[in-house]
């Protein structure tokens, strides 16, 4: 058995004709669904032009099953007062079975607002096909608005993921230059101690050679005063006999 391509009328709010069977088999006769032959009519002019609309706007479903492949045209019946708060009140069933969520994005909440909007157009065309056109094009220059908002939001999204990994590639090197760094302050903290030793090594160094320069210094000094202290005397020793 193939399997359906369309949505069943079960699963969808926009309201459909019954099915008809386009048989591969014409020796083969089928009846409808409903079990009832259908009747052949003649739509008129404006019939034939409203439905020539609801088929451009909303075309035809077509499936396969049993090797035989049916159609399914969406309804040109007018809506009554009725059928609007019966369609209100599937809306709300149907978000409430499907348990869409009342805010942010619900691809759920989405396509039942869509199938609701298209069934409008629907009820809307069967009286003035030229305000289910004007509708027609209001719903799909939001279609087109939405899926250009949600290429905007992938993009953002891969873009975020990207300079996320940036980051944190970024935050990688980042730590990698940091360890890096600790290890050369290490380096240059343990110079700088080896410095400050050498450094107050070469200060006692030169404090001792100092005090060993100014004691030897002292030294010469008090010995050329006490040879100058003799000379003198010797002098004055040799001037005294004279006088």
């Amino acid at each position: 058995m193939g399997e359906r391509a369309a949505v069943s009328t079960e699963d969808t709010l926009v309201r459909y004709d019954n099915p008809v069977l386009v048989t591969k088999q014409p020796e083969k006769v089928s009846a409808p669904p409903t079990g009832t032959l259908a009747q052949p009519c003649i739509p008129t002019e404006a019939k034939r032009e409203t439905e020539e609309i609801l088929n451009a706007i909303l075309p035809p479903k077509e499936w396969e099953e049993d090797g035989q492949i049916w159609t399914q045209k969406i309804s040109s019946t007018p809506a009554t007062r009725l059928d609007v708060i019966n369609l209100q009140e599937m809306l709300d069933t149907r978000l409430q079975q499907r348990q869409a969520r009342e805010t942010g994005i619900c691809p759920v909440r989405r396509q039942l607002y869509t199938q609701c909007f298209d069934e409008l157009i629907r009820q809307v065309t069967i009286n003035c096909g030229e305000r289910g056109l004007l509708l027609l094009r209001v719903r799909d220059e939001a279609r087109i608005t939405m899926e250009a908002y949600q290429t905007l939001y992938c993009s953002s999204i891969a873009f975020g993921m990207r300079k996320a990994l940036q980051s944190e590639q970024g935050k990688s090197d980042l730590m990698d230059q940091v360890a890096k760094l600790e290890v050369e302050r290490s380096a240059l903290e343990k110079q700088c101690t080896e410095l400050k030793q050498k450094t107050e090594q070469l200060e006692r160094r030169a404090a001792e050679l100092r005090a060993a320069e100014e004691k030897r210094h002292q030294e010469e000094l008090l010995a050329l005063k006490k040879t100058n202290a003799q000379l003198k005397a010797q002098l004055e020793g040799i001037i005294a006999p004279k006088k």
